[in-house]
């Protein structure tokens, strides 16, 4: 897992860059989603140590901690220069906007947004727009220009 110094921002016609990533991006979301789970662990321990410092206060963050720890992860790696989290990395696979213009913080965490909500709503019939759409594209996907390629 090297840093690319030319990184890909813009979506390749090329039917190849896209072949797997449905696949690709389950296993992804599974390594990324244990790497959270485990990054709410020393979370936890500051913001008990924070609830302390403010009288209590911080202890009303903790239902919400998974939700800040995942939407900072997200933000930082797919919205960084990589545009990849490191489970996307370790699976070979990026998120390109269409539009050709780098992954930016914001974009992630709206990206990061709208999986939770259609994933709630449409679980698991999210997974099957991949099949039917070009590039394989999911439904938040196609709301806010990004695709999912190939980087190997």
């Amino acid at each position: 897992m090297s840093l690319n110094p030319k990184p890909l921002y813009a979506a390749p016609e090329d039917w190849r860059a896209y072949s797997g990533t449905l696949s690709r991006r389950v296993f992804a979301f599974i390594l990324d989603y244990i790497i959270v789970l485990l990054l709410c662990i020393p979370a936890a321990v500051v913001l008990f140590f924070l609830s302390i410092l403010t009288l209590g206060l911080g202890f009303f963050l903790y239902p919400a901690l998974f939700v800040l720890v995942a939407g900072l992860y997200f933000g930082l790696t797919v919205g960084g220069p990589s545009q990849a989290s490191p489970g996307m990395r370790a699976m070979g696979i990026a998120i390109v906007r269409v539009d050709g213009r780098p992954m930016d913080f914001l974009l992630a965490i709206a990206h990061l947004a709208l999986f939770w909500i259609l994933n709630s709503l449409l679980t698991p019939l999210i997974l099957l727009a991949g099949l039917f759409t070009e590039r394989s594209r999911l439904i938040h996907d196609l709301l806010v220009g990004t695709a999912t390629v190939r980087t190997d």
